[in-house]
């Protein structure tokens, strides 16, 4: 492909990364400490608003060898594990973090993005990378001899091209490479939208408890119920695409219509007063063919979104970020090595979205909500989840052989329970479809 021409002026580097979320942050930080030569560019100024402020204890390690687990500590409410409520069962049940496999981690956090991705953003710039903000790579064209070329246009009407020996694209839900490579597709094994908004004066758990999430079951799918350090509480609704096609009305009154129709999250809303704009977004979760090629990974949302409902979206991100510099540093020094390593990537990431897929995929399922309503530590089965859910899915451990258990468990719950299974399964199928595909 011949290179663009006609935009001035140019700048030579040996990585460019399109975003400064988590993601990118991350690995332009990682690298940039490593003395490569690493240019970020970001659409935004930060700090600014953004969805998906609960953490997982594993990302509290990679805070750490980034070395702001303090600062981060400062802006963020302690979360000791998640309650889950369920409309069809008279008591709710909260998972602890202390009680998983590995008693290391007993916590995370809860974080305003705004100001939890700030930090990340300025620690990349602390260890060395030159960010750009208010700035958006419009076009991106890769080189016969492996060098990617970029052009970006500033808020100001401004060009500038990057000439980079390597790509990392961090762009979250933009998605630019999957996008221009037209590899992104709707995922046809989960299809949800979410609404959502900030609250004051919600009810919060009592005691040690103030910082969990709640989530909450309802008809057409989940609430999330996340306090902030701030007072404020996030309140977002994942459903399934069918009935977000049902809204007649403004985004706000179909919240509040929403979260009505969940008498639990009503009620711990039922004094609160909304203060933010509500939002609403659809093709929540996707994929794209592939991740990675010569001179380019994709990180993060960039390459996938599955369903939040575990809060996996940052620690994917950011775990994605660390196998991710070490690809990149294996491709700049190594060349010859260069495909293994990004098979490898490729590997690994795969084998993390998966393993929280099967979950997410079934989570409202009657078999797996009862076995989460109801749960058992046989063969320590339960503290094996309760790793996963705190993020602990890269390492080899004991958890994985567990986890094979609760898999083969709900199977047989599900044959035991054929016929409720099968309806179940017939009312997902039917939720799941994209707007207008036949049932």
């Amino acid at each position: 492909m011949t290179a663009i021409a006609g935009a001035h002026p140019e700048t030579q580097c040996e990585v460019l990364v399109v975003g400064g979320g988590p993601a990118g942050s991350t690995i332009a930080a990682l690298l940039a400490g490593r003395g490569r030569h690493v240019v970020l560019v970001e659409k935004d100024k930060h700090p600014r608003f953004h969805i998906g402020e609960s953490l997982l204890p594993l990302n509290l390690p990679l805070l750490d060898q980034l070395g702001v687990e303090g600062e981060v500590a400062g802006i963020a409410m302690l979360k000791y594990g998640a309650e889950f409520v369920s409309p069809f069962h008279d008591k709710t049940v909260t998972f602890d973090f202390a009680d998983a496999w590995d008693k290391r981690h007993p916590y995370a956090y809860q974080v305003r993005r705004s100001e939890f991705d700030h930090v990340l953003l300025k620690n990349a710039t602390a260890k060395g990378a030159t960010v750009i903000e208010e700035c958006k790579i419009t076009e991106v064209d890769f080189q016969s001899d492996g060098g990617t070329v970029a052009r970006g246009q500033h808020r100001d009407g401004r060009n500038h091209v990057w000439h980079a020996r390597f790509l990392v694209d961090a762009s979250g839900r933009d998605t630019l490479l999957a996008n221009r490579f037209g590899i992104k597709k709707r995922n046809s094994k989960h299809n949800s939208a979410a609404i959502f908004g900030h609250f004051t004066n919600a009810q919060r758990l009592p005691g040690k408890a103030e910082g969990n999430i709640s989530i909450f079951w309802f008809a057409h799918g989940w609430f999330w119920f996340i306090p902030l350090h701030d007072g404020t509480t996030s309140v977002g609704a994942v459903c399934w695409p069918y009935y977000m096609k049902t809204r007649k009305s403004d985004p706000t009154t179909f919240f509040m219509e929403t979260i009505a129709l969940c008498p639990a999250a009503a009620e711990r809303l039922k004094d609160a007063a909304l203060v933010a704009p509500v939002t609403a977004t659809g093709n929540y979760s996707y994929r794209a063919a592939r991740m990675t090629g010569r001179g380019y990974i994709m990180l993060g949302d960039a390459f996938a979104f599955i369903d939040p409902v575990f809060s996996t979206g940052v620690y994917l991100a950011m775990n994605s970020a660390f196998l991710g510099a070490d690809t990149v540093e294996t491709c700049l020094s190594e060349p010859r090595e260069a495909a293994r390593a990004l098979k490898r990537f490729d590997k690994e990431i795969r084998r993390g979205i998966d393993t929280f897929s099967w979950y997410i995929y079934r989570v409202t399922t009657p078999t797996l909500r009862e076995m989460f309503m109801g749960p058992r530590n046989v063969l320590r089965v339960q503290e094996a989840v309760l790793s996963l859910l705190a993020g602990d899915i890269f390492r080899h451990s004991a958890i994985r052989s567990r986890l094979l258990v609760f898999k083969t468990l709900y199977y047989v719950q599900n044959l035991l329970n054929f016929r409720r299974s099968y309806m179940g399964w017939r009312r997902r199928k039917h939720a799941i479809r994209a707007p207008g595909e036949a049932t």
